[in-house]
């Protein structure tokens, strides 16, 4: 039999003319495919769009470190924040008219003649706004404008939203392209979303030369901390990292009890925290995972529903988690680190969830793991890669303990990319180099297009005042209710992730419901994490699923029968956000007892559920196939006990935690005592249908 994986030495393969692109802080996939959108470079001659892309990687890597460690490469010049800014798009949003191409096939004459010509035009708006950057900020062009800055402003609106139509898709454009519109017409809206309209001309210096809308907080998030994290992302994956980490699985516990989907978690974990991208994860853990587990006895659907979980699951875990994550820090003006330490209880019941519900299924299926042989040598996969895992101490070490989130990922960067030259197991020639320029110039070009595009949402609330009344609308709906407000929120972070990319949706969502999660008494942070988490949902939910239904390509299975199995799979993530929006201590604020205390009940009530969920309570075992209707009430009972035990009642139904406790412990007990009578104590029949 074939190895599961290629040797943690081996170089890991990529598309030889398309690089990787992503969303997300070094994600490895486009927004564009990640939300049904389609990108296509195909009849854009290779060489012009790879050299525009390794251009855009070369300079704004120079900018950002020039800004960040202050170098002074502009002898005798200073440039200013929001030049500093203007040169970052000056740089990189001009491209996407070269490597995106109008259409995705060969075209005419007159179609590469329209691109050059948004090129141009992209780099002439650009260049206007960095050669007057300090009179767009000491003058206050933002309200009155000359009239030049006016057309130039106009034009830059049109060619944002053309450049978000090629990256992004059509969806996400047309929304931002109404929502953009709304305050030309805003006098005319019904009452809920009626403002006072502004004109045209206003409306557009706000969108360009205001730091609320095209360069608000999201670009200001990918100039000063995103850029390096692609950087380490890009790097990571293309000297070996993802090869190793999923060697580094399989020599793990790739022997263990359904071993080849905690591989998994685990590989898909690692790789997708890095990465940032749902997607990608799919398609690089997925092809070596998925396989494995059909071979040891996982139905296909099944399978491809674990790869889905953990591939979504790994962007909402730390250390890196995501360009939202960055954004979250930027909206609340706390440091990164402090995002990373939230999150960490949350990630871990997901996970948590997602373990022992495979652990279920496969003592309910007596699915054994890979005999030793066939998986590779720890010892052999150590040696031969274990600088990454220096790398990611020394990126989690300056996050943490330094606070150096900016400077962080350069200097891990620095780290890998001089140790893959020492070491001969991947070392770089000048295709490699190149290659990795390509795909992190790539990457800056279509975060850059996303989030000027996102940033048009931001600034027509802004620029209406919307931004505000939302909030007291979505209260006053509410009807006071903080509960009826989350549910709300949910529904509409979930509406929203099927159209928008996770960082488009999350932004929107951080203008228009956080302030009200805020006001209704809630943690900001938690709040923040909350629509981070709902926006995350669609990945496994049909009827879109995006996450599943690229797992089921690769384990050939029904698309919506994975896309089902995904959500049950992954049905803990619907909970746990009400879990620690409600119950900060979840997100580790409050005294060292209080978070102890409701993490140890969230940790037995989130394994209840799971293991109730797949039909195996560890440590009690599993009713008789022939005891179906016992079996079905039993692992209803350990259900509801569970969520008893996990929720925080006392906000929920303003009873104390004592009496919350009896209610989760008497459906609980009553469950497992069901288990524990009619429990099958032959040997399991595998199940891979």
């Amino acid at each position: 039999m074939t190895r599961p994986s290629r040797p943690a030495g081996s170089r890991p393969a990529r598309p030889p003319s398309t690089p990787p692109s992503s969303d997300a802080t070094g994600a490895m996939v486009s927004a564009t495919e990640e939300q049904g959108g389609v990108h296509h470079d195909a009849a854009r001659p290779a060489r012009a769009a790879g050299i525009a892309a390794a251009v855009t990687a070369v300079v704004l890597c120079a900018l950002a470190l020039n800004f960040i460690y202050n170098l002074r490469l502009f002898v005798g010049y200073t440039i200013i924040l929001n030049q500093f800014y203007y040169l970052c798009v000056f740089f990189s949003l001009p491209m996407v008219f070269v490597i995106w191409p109008l259409r995705g096939k060969r075209r005419a004459g007159w179609e590469v003649g329209l691109d050059t010509v948004l090129c141009l035009l992209t780099f002439g708006c650009m260049a206007f706004m960095v050669w007057n950057a300090r009179r767009v900020s000491s003058e206050g062009w933002e309200y009155v404008a000359p009239e030049p800055a006016i057309w130039v402003s106009i034009l830059l609106w049109v060619l944002v939203l053309e450049a978000l139509r090629r990256v992004g898709g059509t969806v996400i454009t047309i929304i931002a392209a109404v929502i953009s519109i709304y305050p030309l017409v805003a006098g005319v809206m019904p009452g809920p979303i009626s403002a006072a309209s502004v004109s045209v001309r206003d409306t557009a210096i706000f969108y360009v030369m205001s730091t609320e809308s095209v360069f608000g907080i999201p670009l200001a998030a990918f100039a000063t901390l995103v850029i390096g994290y692609i950087i380490f992302g890009v790097a990571l994956q293309q000297t070996g990292g993802g090869p190793f980490f999923i060697n580094l699985a399989f020599a793990l516990l790739g022997t263990v009890r359904g071993g080849p989907a905690k591989v998994a978690i685990f590989s898909s974990g690692l790789m997708g925290s890095i990465s940032g991208s749902v997607i990608t994860n799919v398609l690089t853990t997925g092809t070596m995972t998925i396989p494995t587990m059909k071979r040891t006895g996982f139905a296909p659907h099944y399978a491809g529903g674990i790869e889905a979980c953990a591939s979504t699951g790994a962007v909402l875990m730390p250390p890196v988690m995501g360009a939202t994550a960055f954004l979250i820090a930027q909206f609340l003006g706390v440091g990164y680190a402090d995002v990373v330490f939230a999150a960490i209880v949350p990630s871990f019941l997901y996970f948590l969830a997602l373990f022992v519900q495979i652990d279920a299924y496969a003592a309910r299926n007596g699915l054994k793991g890979l005999p030793r042989v066939e998986l590779p040598r720890l010892g052999k996969v150590l040696a031969e890669g274990w600088y990454y895992l220096i790398a990611m101490g020394v990126l989690i070490y300056m996050i943490v303990s330094l606070q150096r989130e900016a400077t962080a990922p350069f200097i891990a960067t620095a780290f890998v990319l001089l140790l893959n030259q020492i070491f001969p197991h991947n070392r770089w020639g000048l295709a490699e180099a190149m290659g990795f320029l390509r795909a992190v110039g790539r990457l800056f070009a279509e975060l850059v297009a996303i989030l000027c595009g996102i940033g048009l949402i931001v600034g027509a609330l802004a620029v209406t005042g919307m931004s505000g009344t939302i909030a007291n609308d979505l209260l006053h709906l509410a009807g006071g209710s903080t509960l009826m407000l989350l549910i709300m929120g949910a529904v509409a972070c979930f509406v929203l992730g099927m159209g928008m990319t996770v960082t488009a949706a999350y932004i929107f969502l951080a203008i228009a419901l956080v302030p009200a999660l805020a006001r209704a008494g809630l943690d900001p942070m938690a709040a923040h994490l909350f629509v981070l988490y709902w926006s995350m949902l669609s990945y496994i939910t049909p009827p879109v699923a995006l996450a599943a239904f690229s797992a089921s390509a690769i384990a050939k299975a029904n698309p919506i029968r994975t896309g089902f199995a995904a959500m049950r799979l992954g049905s803990v993530i619907y909970v746990v956000p009400f879990f620690f929006v409600l119950e900060p201590a979840l997100i580790l604020r409050g005294d060292t007892a209080t978070i102890l205390f409701r993490l140890a009940e969230a940790t037995v009530g989130v394994t209840l559920i799971a293991g109730a969920l797949d039909g195996h309570v560890l440590g009690v075992g599993h009713v008789e196939r022939r005891h179906h209707a016992i079996g079905l009430l039993a692992r209803v009972l350990v259900v509801v006990g569970g969520l008893l035990i996990a929720a925080p009642l006392v906000a929920i139904l303003g009873i104390d935690r004592a009496t919350g406790l009896m209610l989760g412990v008497v459906p609980t007990v009553a469950g497992l005592a069901l288990i524990r009578v009619f429990r099958d104590r032959a040997s399991p029949t595998p199940q891979t249908a």
